[in-house]
């Protein structure tokens, strides 16, 4: 039985603090690094005593700087930890540079040793890579997640805010670090001391592993008309094979005109325009996040030919998709 199902937990009081060791990635997010951190000083705080520490490591063990340029000075090193730490890996912008051999091999070395670990933010992708997520459910910012289903075909990839799959965790993102810590803490210690710590956060709603990580349609566009978020479900949900506009009309009991007339009026676009730029968005993804060919990403977004792809890429973009192939390399190479 879970000890969150229970208001407190009585023999939290006799247990030693829990340490999280914090990997801290090169351009790690710092406000998924601060939700994490936050909740367990608050804590402690609240407790009176310290339930939980925490150390900050990193590649080299000097200095990690995040996303928006601050530097965090490391406690240590990648060095053998307890069998009893709770490794969290810290990812941010360009995930895949930062996830070095190093950091591949410690991690590694660690789960071993039977460690558990999360990854924060876009650090799942560090956890795949080292091959500790294979079988296992997980998740990663939206943003990743095109190029992540792509790379890692053994990890059960959902869209939830947190995941905990055994001995391994992972968050979306942004606050779903917050919610995580909630959880953990509420395992350990009881609800009501999580709950208090949410309060001092001023938390307001705490999400569980139920929660999805990305806006309705509806609250994305903008507008709250149900066949119009059902026709768009269905495109989001039919990328590599498109359906056409006469059969995604005919899905919500409309005419084609009236589905054109329905888009028109609301998002200022014909279907078939709207279901293009998806297409394209995922297409720019792939072509950032993963090394698939060009032909390939063409293929997986639904474009029959490579120089169809090209020359629709261009006139959204105003690049090809080799230039922002060659683009996104040159960056990762500084």
């Amino acid at each position: 039985m879970l000890e969150s199902n229970r208001r407190s937990n009585p023999g939290a009081q006799s247990r030693p603090a829990k340490r999280f060791i914090f990997v801290l990635l090169d351009r790690f997010t710092m406000l998924s690094f601060a939700g994490a951190v936050e909740p367990l000083r608050i804590a402690n705080r609240i407790a009176g005593r310290d339930v939980y520490h925490w150390k900050l490591v990193g590649e080299g063990g000097d200095f990690a700087t995040c996303s928006n340029g601050t530097s965090f000075k490391l406690d240590s090193g990648l060095e053998e930890l307890d069998r009893d730490d709770i490794v969290l890996v810290c990812g941010g912008i360009d995930v895949q540079k930062a996830t070095t051999k190093p950091i591949v091999s410690w991690l590694r070395r660690e789960a071993r040793r039977g460690v558990v670990m999360g990854g924060l933010c876009t650090a799942s992708y560090a956890l795949a890579k080292a091959g500790l997520l294979d079988g296992k459910k997980a998740t990663i910012h939206w943003e990743n997640q095109d190029g992540f289903l792509e790379e890692f075909e053994d990890v059960k990839l959902t869209k939830s805010v947190f995941v905990i799959d055994g001995n391994r965790m992972s968050t979306a993102g942004g606050t779903s670090s917050i919610d995580l810590m909630l959880k953990l803490i509420a395992d350990d210690h009881g609800e009501d001391l999580a709950n208090t710590v949410a309060d001092q956060l001023i938390y307001s709603t705490i999400r569980t592993d139920q929660d999805t990580q990305r806006l309705s349609i509806p609250t994305r566009i903008g507008v709250r008309h149900p066949k119009l978020s059902q026709v768009i479900q269905m495109m989001e949900a039919a990328i590599e094979e498109p359906i056409s506009p006469a059969d995604l009309a005919d899905e919500v009991g409309m005419s084609t005109r009236q589905l054109e007339r329905l888009f028109r009026r609301y998002l200022n676009r014909s279907p078939k325009r709207y279901y293009m730029e998806l297409r394209l968005q995922k297409a720019r993804n792939l072509l950032m996040q993963t090394d698939m060919s060009v032909i390939n990403v063409a293929l997986a977004c639904g474009f029959a030919s490579p120089s169809h792809f090209s020359k629709c890429y261009r006139a959204h973009y105003n690049t090809t998709p080799y230039r922002e192939r060659g683009t996104q390399a040159a960056r990762l190479s500084i």
